[in-house]
């Protein structure tokens, strides 16, 4: 005996039974949407596995607070400096706690001018920069400090520095590491100090080369 063949399926919609070409374009549409889905289904776990793969790297990698700049010796290189030059290099000697990350003579040629530079690290990570230049003029240091107009003066250890505060809004609108600043000349050096760090910072440093600053007057 033949099997029966099922009657072709109603639809609500038409009130009668589909034709083969109906068939065929509804199970078209089935097909597509199911690909959506898994299309989207595959995208959100995609998304999902990739924020789990970032969580566990901020989990398992080591943060840390200090800088990762490695610590230089500023006094060998100041030593080394001073073997080169007849001015007093600038060599402060500061409080535990301090470190730097840089120290450098700079090789330059005239017109240039040449520097002796320390880029220090205070206690609590803040910055402060000291810059010797030698022989320099008032181009070279507006360079320096980024264009800082002079705010006030103040006197520390006998040394008069004119002061460049940025951070009252009267200096460039974004001072970068030249927040505060301090500079002086001394015999044919003229002396920097800037930096992030508060005043009180940069002004244990201007106590600490007092004594090199009044040195140089006297070449």
């Amino acid at each position: 005996m033949s099997r029966q063949q099922k009657p072709p399926r109603v639809v609500a919609e038409l009130g009668r039974p589909e034709t083969p070409e109906e068939t065929a374009a509804r199970k078209a549409v089935d097909s597509h949407n199911y690909r959506a889905r898994k299309t989207v289904s595959n995208l959100v776990y995609a998304l999902l596995a990739t924020l789990a793969i970032v969580l566990i790297i901020i989990l398992i990698v080591p943060r840390t607070n200090t800088s990762l700049l490695k610590d230089v010796d500023f006094h060998s290189a100041a030593a080394d400096a001073q073997a080169s030059r007849d001015d007093v290099i600038i060599d402060p000697q500061l409080p535990d706690g301090w470190t730097s990350n840089k120290a450098n003579l700079s090789a330059v040629r005239d017109p240039q001018i040449s520097y002796w530079y320390i880029g220090l690290l205070t206690p609590n990570e803040q910055f402060i920069g000291i810059k010797q230049g030698f022989d320099a003029n008032a181009t070279w240091q507006a360079q320096q400090l980024d264009g800082a107009r002079a705010d006030t003066t103040v006197t520390i250890e006998g040394i008069t520095w004119t002061v460049y505060d940025n951070r009252d809004g009267s200096g460039p609108s974004d001072p970068g590491n030249i927040e505060y600043a301090l500079a002086t000349e001394s015999g044919s050096s003229t002396i920097l100090i800037y930096g992030t760090a508060t005043t009180d910072d940069i002004r244990t440093v201007a106590e600490a080369i007092a004594e090199q600053v009044k040195a140089n007057a006297q070449k």
